[in-house]
């Protein structure tokens, strides 16, 4: 077999046999295949696309390309959450203890944030002493301890796509569906879970811009679920505009407890209802959507799902006192207020939020990565004082700027600017829901 041939048939539009794609990772990973002849295989790919045998095939030689965890003593349902990147998505810190108060155990491991969306583990690091590096033995001894664990990725896991993704990176190569799939469902299949739940964001905060992409991903890892007989449930959500009102890493967390309070935003308890409320079913832990969510909710309002958030923190050495005194979390020095234009008779409703220009906005102060292993300022961060068709006066706090200098708020306040479109007319607010695929 030789890789000329593959790249060949994969440029006429051809297909690969199973044994040809367990060829290309295994050259891939033993360096027999040179990155110039992978490139040009990607580029085929981009061009022509895989069908779902092939998307399950490449998953598959992915996931068994290094060590696949082994989590069958913790029962016979293991959850684990994956969003494919948004902004202000602090979701995995609601969700996680909220399952895991439900009876699903959930193991959950996440990444670092980088380009313009946050990373779970950065947040998390938000907590002090908060420990985001578990080994395998670790963690596996936690969720069956306590019911969940939220730990860093390994570069044991799936190691084929770190050396795919290296050169998707810089061949232009990136938003290929079938590679997108592979390289999403190759890690969640090798984490050991048993019941994958995907959040598929769309948008300009999104790596899929457009509701129809965002679709055909989230269906693509679907199927590739039910080819390799690990059930996947995925949730096509917005991104347009942020999720929640606060993008940071401290504020974020705080937003996170604050819905496991019952006060958090209205979206974002909406998306915790519909992925749990999905995952209890999938679980046999309700018969009924309705029932699912009141269960859910329930959880929230005795003060359990809060306990159980109480509890990862503390196996995980931090100090869970920052649950009622966010003081100890890092905060910047200055707290300011990007304005509504306008007088103070001006009604202006928020026609549209650039989810992507908020998330720079943030950036630009230090809360976020140009490149892997860059510093990041856990304590900026911005609080939307609105989201699209909500109605502000003229002269009013569209957002709250938490910052360490006043020459950070001058460069976030330059992104908002470009972030925000006001209207004189009322505005319809958008669903936060686009679809469910299964």
């Amino acid at each position: 077999m030789k890789m000329i041939d593959l790249i060949l048939a994969k440029r006429s539009g051809g297909s690969h046999s199973r044994e040809q794609i367990q060829f290309l990772v295994d050259g891939i990973m033993d360096g027999s295949i040179p990155d110039y002849q992978l490139s040009a295989w990607l580029m085929a790919v981009c061009w022509q696309g895989m069908n779902m045998e092939e998307t399950a095939f490449l998953t598959d030689a992915m996931c068994h390309s290094g060590q696949v965890l082994d989590l069958s003593e913790l029962g016979s349902v293991v959850g684990d959450k994956h969003s494919t990147g948004g902004v202000g998505d602090k979701t995995t810190l609601v969700f996680v203890p909220l399952l895991a108060a439900a009876g699903i155990p959930m193991a959950k491991l996440s990444g670092r944030g980088l380009g313009h969306t946050g990373g779970t583990i950065d947040k998390l690091e938000a907590i002090p002493g908060f420990q985001v590096d578990l080994s395998t033995a670790d963690f596996i001894k936690q969720v069956k301890g306590i019911g969940m664990a939220i730990g860093g990725q390994t570069a044991e896991l799936a190691p084929a796509d770190g050396k795919i993704y290296a050169l998707r990176d810089v061949t232009g190569t990136v938003e290929s569906i079938p590679l997108i799939s592979a390289s999403v469902m190759s890690k969640k299949l090798a984490a050991g879970a048993n019941l994958i739940i995907l959040d598929v964001k769309c948008g300009k905060g999104a790596f899929m811009e457009t509701e129809e992409k965002a679709k055909e991903l989230a269906a693509t890892m679907a199927s590739v679920g039910r080819i390799l007989k690990r059930p996947v449930l995925a949730v096509v959500t917005d991104m347009e505009q942020p999720l929640g009102y606060a993008v940071g890493h401290t504020v974020e967390v705080i937003e996170a407890i604050e819905t496991l309070k019952g006060r958090g935003p209205e979206d974002l308890h909406e998306l915790c209802m519909e992925l749990g409320g999905l995952a209890l079913l999938e679980a046999g832990k309700a018969k009924t959507k309705e029932e699912a969510e009141a269960k859910l909710k329930e959880l929230i309002s005795s003060g359990k799902a809060l306990q159980t958030f109480a509890k990862l923190i503390e196996a995980q050495g931090g100090d869970s006192k920052v649950l009622e005194d966010y003081s100890l979390m890092p905060t910047a020095k200055l707290k300011r207020e990007f304005l509504v234009p306008g007088e103070a008779s001006d009604n202006k409703w928020i026609a549209h939020i650039d989810g992507r220009k908020i998330a720079e906005a943030a950036k630009v102060m230090g809360a976020g990565r140009t490149k892997k292993g860059d510093p990041i300022d856990l304590s900026v961060g911005l609080v939307l004082k609105g989201k699209c068709g909500d109605k502000l006066k003229g002269g009013e706090a569209a957002a709250i700027v938490y910052c360490n200098d006043e020459k950070q708020f001058e460069a976030a306040c330059a992104k908002l600017s470009e972030a925000f479109t006001f209207s004189d007319k009322e505005i319809a607010k958008p669903s936060l829901i686009k679809a469910t695929v299964k």
